[in-house]
């Protein structure tokens, strides 16, 4: 194969592994597939419990850090990003969650033609192979396994009880007819390894003559003849490349990245752009703005049993018995990654009309998300707002593709977000202080008993709360003046050029953003096909 070919993929994380697998399923297309990162080697990209080590690797990670945010006493949040084959899917916290009905259902409102829930649960299904087998809202033949956690913990148990006895459903399957109700969740494993988008999507596809798979090839803008997208520029061990297709430059390259390529070309607002001496090619207010996330803010307690991750780990016998559970039986904690169990509900109770805030329930405790365990007991009741109102932006920082961009997510700057969080905040300690949780809480660790009223707990949220990593929305579907794609993912304006990947949510799911990522995908080849067959 040459520099020419039929689609040029942009990011091998979640999105663009499945677009390279499904569409060089047809061996008359020639797939190129270009990653910033290293292959996905790593035996701690493929263990579930790797995510503490990853989290904080540069190999494998962006590691990149906001902007100083004006609503979070002026902190720069980490903000890690996947830098491999598989993307975020290769270092994220493993959980299949694909968010609520209404949520799809309200793209379809704003006027995104074939994105209601009835429109995408197709796709889910065909992505998924679920231990569980097939059904109404499952596949059990797709690419991507997804597991149960095989073995209960006492902690996850307790916490259930806790959020029953507050008259929270119980909910074995947050991927079925209702998403409320607290349990265990499923997480993309299979067999104690990871299932991560390169796993499941491109693995199989490698050996493809048609596809071509390029690692430590940094994409530093795209080729435009006029209005058309006919290539790509890329950096790929001190050499400067470029790429032609003859079909579409397919941008996946995740919420940060995909903007910042599109502005880097002179595909965004003008302002911006003529701040960094970037030439406007096509004005596209939108580029950027839009960004959304969740914010996570995590409750730590004291246990009063030694029956926590953290005394596995803390002792030379503990680390050989989950070793040795893992090597004969692929089970334990080096199989289940970190959060075993959540809950959704409504903090804000009739207020809202779905649940509006997500548990991510640990049978450990670290100072942050993937730190070094406390040399105590402890776990960790983190809570996020599911549908946050604050809005922030993604833009260059400069005109070399080598540099960061700006990241200003907003935290917490409208009213709604901050009086769900300390609703949230509320609603663990309810449970924490309920009847079946009692008996392994000793104490709460942080924010601690000073942190009395909503004011106090919404100053922790601030010195503390951190990302959940969900940025989305940069790049959102849509016919409004900040729209970026229609709803055929193709960028407004331009010709051979579409964003395919969780950039193009007008807004934020309710939940973990790896699922919803592999759907849009998949939906996404099959409009890429249709247009195809028209031309």
């Amino acid at each position: 194969m040459d520099d020419q070919y039929d689609y040029i993929v942009v990011g091998a994380g979640s999105a663009g592994c499945v677009l390279a697998g499904r569409l060089s399923e047809d061996p008359g297309t020639r797939v190129l597939l270009l990653e910033a990162g290293p292959p996905d080697r790593s035996i701690w990209i493929h263990l579930p419990i790797g995510y503490g080590k990853t989290m904080w690797d540069p190999r494998y990670n962006w590691c990149f850090h906001t902007d100083p945010e004006p609503h979070m006493n002026g902190r720069r949040l980490y903000w890690p990003r996947g830098k491999t084959l598989g993307g975020s899917s290769a270092i994220n916290g493993l959980i299949y969650v694909r968010g609520q009905r209404e949520d799809y259902d309200h793209w379809r409102a704003l006027g995104n033609t074939g994105w209601g829930y009835d429109d995408v649960l197709p796709y889910f299904i065909r992505s998924e192979c679920n231990e569980r087998g097939g059904g109404p809202f499952h596949g059990g033949a797709g690419p991507l396994r997804v597991s149960d956690i095989a073995h209960k913990h006492v902690l996850i148990d307790a916490f259930v009880d806790g959020a029953a006895s507050l008259g929270v459903p119980r909910n074995d399957d947050f991927n079925g007819g209702t998403q409320e109700g607290a349990g265990y969740f499923q997480l993309t494993t299979h067999k104690g390894w990871r299932s991560s988008a390169a796993t499941a999507y491109l693995k199989p596809a490698r050996h493809r003559p048609n596809l071509r798979v390029e690692t430590s090839a940094y994409t530093t803008g795209l080729l435009l003849d006029g209005r058309r997208a006919t290539g790509v520029s890329y950096r790929q061990h001190g050499r400067n490349i470029d790429a032609h297709c003859t079909r579409e430059v397919l941008l996946a390259a995740g919420a940060i990245q995909s903007p910042q390529i599109l502005q880097l070309s002179g595909i965004g607002p003008p302002a911006c752009l003529a701040q960094h001496g970037v030439d406007v090619v096509h004005d596209l207010p939108g580029v950027g703005e839009n960004l959304q996330d969740h914010l996570q803010v995590r409750l730590v307690y004291k246990c009063t049993q030694p029956i926590t991750t953290n005394d596995e780990l803390r002792s030379i016998i503990g680390r050989i018995k989950i070793g040795l559970q893992w090597l004969f039986a692929r089970r334990g904690p080096l199989a289940v990654g970190i959060n075993q169990g959540g809950c959704f509900m409504s903090a804000l109770g009739s207020e809202s009309a779905t649940p509006d805030i997500q548990f991510h329930v640990a049978t450990l405790s670290a100072d942050v998300a993937g730190g070094v365990v406390h040399r105590f007991s402890g776990f960790t009741l983190s809570i996020c707002q599911l549908r946050p109102a604050s809005r922030g932006r993604v833009a260059i920082s400069s005109r070399d593709p080598m540099q960061p961009p700006s990241m200003r997510p907003n935290y917490l700057s409208e009213p709604i977000d901050r009086r769900t969080t300390v609703a949230g905040m509320r609603v663990a300690r309810a449970i924490a202080g309920s009847t079946p949780m009692r008996p392994f809480v000793r104490r709460e660790v942080s924010p601690g008993p000073q942190a009395i009223d909503d004011d106090a707990l919404l100053e922790f949220a601030r010195d503390r709360g951190a990302t959940i990593f969900h940025p989305s929305g940069t790049c959102k579907m849509g016919n409004d003046r900040l729209a970026v794609v229609d709803a055929r993912l193709r960028v407004h304006g331009l010709a051979g050029l579409r964003v395919v990947d969780c950039s193009i949510m007008p807004t934020l799911v309710s939940g973990n953003t790896n699922a919803p990522v592999i759907m849009i995908a998949e939906k996404a080849v099959d409009m890429i096909r249709e247009d195809s067959a028209r031309v």
